[in-house]
């Protein structure tokens, strides 16, 4: 199967009478010349960026219930967008509803609960929990939006310790192509429970979740930066440390080509940096041991970030970009990462025909390799890690990045056990890059479940997932 038609081909015009729909909403109905569409279209991703026939903006449930019932009366398919991270390739027509206007979070202490919105991002979500000694399962962007990221499955800070963010879901709120708002247990469908949490748009528009909170207010973590001209053998240390540390350490590195230009840190300006990221919740005294056994094999330290800190100050330890971006990502969930494929990694980043490419390794394992007590639609958990290649589109064009996208994941091929659904993005939320994301029989019975709850296709603007018996 190649690419999706649907993500590429302009999708039937929508009525331009909207009548019909504005008033039945309390957000705005945006078509191509309106004041506000590119605005209200645009999202983190600049590299993706959806061109509908027609906006929703919806301010809540009823919206969304208004705008997918119209979508179905008038065979529209329909996009869904928060904040714009991890969109698919980009919808060209239909209706895009976006549900940023629908922010909110509720914390139930005693039950270590939290209700949030669909339009949610992760830094609120933090906030509220951390005032009950709690902490979601969020990942290293606070701005990224809580719930697409879980439906996703939901890799964060803490996931060798507690698991995917998605393992953690216990309420579904989801307006489904019958345009009915249907609140969606383990109990009451526990099919379409399953594969919401981990097939993301595909079933409908979730306008909100309860989420488990875990009871952690204070973590040992931080950033190491090193030169790898200087410490050559960071990578290979890394991988090496990661063989025996314990599951409350979940760790990441990043590879990354820092610009000779005034913006950047001054100690990394103009050089190829190794980040490491750590997050350990055992304690201050073993996560000091931790990581100081790691300083003692990679060199000296450009910078060095590593301490005690609150929850709520935890995306300072990736310190994620807040700027839109434009960029192009794959993934490789992989087994193992022996020195054939670090070499692979170290030739797409240091190589002669290198480019300016953002590579990241992300150790697995631990809780993530655990079915949850309610299982989901999750896949490859017997992954250890995670290896995200980001390329910005300034300095080169789509085409090259996708060459050496391709050479990298061909020298990892050996170990690649599937994708990550979140790390899949733009040109390359292909239908075969979809299905990856997912064990064999798992995408079978998403693909049954999706023929049952929107049989028709209509969200299919997505990282799409096509009924069973369609073409």
């Amino acid at each position: 199967m190649t690419q999706m038609p649907t993500a590429t081909v302009h999708a039937p015009t929508a009525p331009r009478n909207l009548d019909e729909l504005q008033h039945m909403l309390r957000g705005p109905v945006l078509g191509p010349d309106d004041a506000g569409y590119d605005e209200e279209r645009h999202g983190f991703s600049l590299a993706a960026v959806h061109r509908p026939d027609l906006i929703v903006g919806a301010a809540g449930s009823a919206d969304v219930q208004a705008a997918v019932a119209y979508a179905d009366r008038h065979r529209i398919p329909v996009a869904v967008q928060a904040t714009g991270h991890g969109a698919p390739s980009p919808a060209a027509g239909g209706l895009l509803i976006t549900t940023r206007r629908m922010a909110g979070v509720t914390v139930d202490p005693e039950r270590r609960t939290a209700w949030i919105e669909a339009g949610t991002q992760w830094q609120p979500v933090i906030e509220a929990a951390a005032r009950h000694g709690l902490a979601p399962l969020s990942g290293s962007s606070p701005h990224v939006g809580a719930v697409s990221y879980t439906l996703g499955g939901g890799l964060g800070l803490l996931g060798r310790t507690f698991g995917y963010a998605a393992d953690h879901v216990r309420r579904i709120h989801a307006v489904t192509a019958d345009a009915q708002l249907r609140e969606v247990t383990p109990e009451s469908d526990p099919d379409l429970f399953w594969a919401l949490c981990g097939g993301r748009a595909n079933f409908g528009v979730v306008t909100r979740l309860e989420i488990g909170l875990v009871p952690v207010s204070r973590i040992y973590g931080g950033a190491l930066y090193l030169d790898i001209d200087e410490s050559p053998q960071v990578l290979r240390a890394w991988r090496d440390w990661t063989s025996s540390v314990p599951n409350e350490m979940t760790s990441s590195i990043a590879l990354i080509p820092f610009p000779d230009v005034p913006s950047a840190p001054g100690p990394l300006r103009g050089r190829t940096v190794a980040h490491v990221r750590v997050a350990y919740v055992g304690g201050p005294s073993a996560g000091a041991e931790l990581v100081e056994s790691l300083r003692q094999q990679v060199g000296d330290v450009l910078i060095d970030t590593v301490r005690e800190m609150d929850y709520t100050e935890s995306g300072s330890i990736c310190a994620d970009p807040t700027d839109p971006q434009a960029s192009t990502m794959v993934s490789a969930m992989i087994s193992d990462v022996p020195d054939p494929a670090l070499a692979a990694i170290e030739q797409t980043s240091r190589g002669r025909d290198s480019v300016p490419c953002i590579l990241e390794l992300r150790h697995l394992g631990g809780a993530l390799s655990r079915r949850p007590p309610v299982p989901n639609a999750v896949g490859h958990r017997n992954a250890q890690y995670l290896l995200g290649a980001i390329t910005p589109l300034g300095t080169i064009g789509a085409d090259a990045a996708a060459v050496v996208h391709r050479r990298l994941l061909a020298g990892l091929d050996p170990w690649t056990v599937g994708r990550f659904l979140n790390y899949t993005a733009g040109a390359n939320a292909t239908a075969d890059e979809v299905r990856a994301a997912y064990e064999p029989d798992d995408y079978r019975r998403l693909a049954d479940l999706k023929a049952l709850h929107d049989p028709t296709d209509l969200f299919r603007l997505n990282h799409h997932i096509a009924p069973a018996g369609h073409p």
